[in-house]
């Protein structure tokens, strides 16, 4: 990423197409979505896009305007990240044999991590944490054999009583 990341909190219509016409829109203005999360509220008929994008490229409020002219966007939000709570999900799994996995299960343990799932040869870990801390983990267990990982995006909550 080059400037400031833009968390975009976007209430819709749970309707099908919805999320096709907001990648459609980042896409032809010249976005890279750097993460994508979509999940039900506390409405069955109201979804949360939670998409993350460098917005040093390209001004972000000219995307704003348009989104807000989407006929199933109902709110958008722009999160500033000191009035932001932001988390991610991210799954590892690391060869972890013989006496590299007492050091795996070592480094788990740092991280709050969980163990999920353990096979002979292979560990899977779950970690949850924001963005930095899930990086941070990754970086220390590559060198055991980083075999596969999985991670969510962010998902993000505004601080205090008003709602994101």
């Amino acid at each position: 990423m080059t400037g400031r990341k833009h968390v975009l909190s976007i209430l819709v219509e749970n309707k099908p197409g919805v999320l096709t016409r907001i990648a459609g829109l980042f896409a032809r203005r010249g976005f890279n979505i750097d993460t994508l999360t979509v999940g039900p509220t506390d409405d069955e008929h109201i979804s949360r896009v939670t998409l993350t994008v460098d917005g040093a490229l390209h001004p972000i409020d000219q995307v704003t305007k348009q989104l807000h002219k989407l006929i199933n966007v109902l709110k958008i939000r722009d999160l500033e990240p000191d009035d932001t709570v932001a988390r991610e999900l991210a799954l590892f799994k690391v060869a972890a044999d013989g006496a590299a996995r007492a050091e795996v299960l070592q480094i788990c343990e740092i991280f709050r991590g969980k163990v999920v799932d353990v096979g002979k040869r292979s560990i899977i870990i779950e970690v949850t944490g924001t963005t930095d801390k899930v990086a941070a983990f990754e970086r220390m267990v590559r060198s055991f054999g980083l075999i596969e990982m999985m991670r969510t995006g962010e998902i993000a909550i505004a601080r205090g009583r008003a709602e994101t």
